[in-house]
């Protein structure tokens, strides 16, 4: 038989990577790189739709749903990172070295 992981997240643990991902996206606005415009656009669309996304299910009391959107939003912003889209090198809030 599987054992599954309990399908709860905290209010805390939501509380923080909200946090986490809104300086993350806050870091990436300010950061783009020169001649990446137009891509670092796109990707900053991508995250505020699934933040927004994160706040609609949370209000819905859909907590597992808004922890996952948030997530969601977190990759774009790392994937942006990796690829130089966003010049940022906390590697506290990204995946970068």
């Amino acid at each position: 038989m599987l054992n599954f992981m309990e399908d709860k997240i905290s209010k805390e643990k939501l509380e923080k990577y909200k946090r986490i991902t809104s300086k993350a996206l806050c870091m990436a606005k300010k950061n783009v790189a020169r001649g990446m415009e137009k891509a670092g656009e796109e990707i900053i669309e991508m995250v505020e739709n699934y933040v927004s996304d994160a706040e609609h299910f949370e209000l819905k009391g859909r907590v597992v749903d808004a922890f996952a959107a948030l997530n969601y939003a977190h990759g774009w912003l790392d994937c942006g990172a990796r690829l130089k889209i966003f010049d940022v090198h906390d590697n506290k809030l990204f995946t970068v070295v």
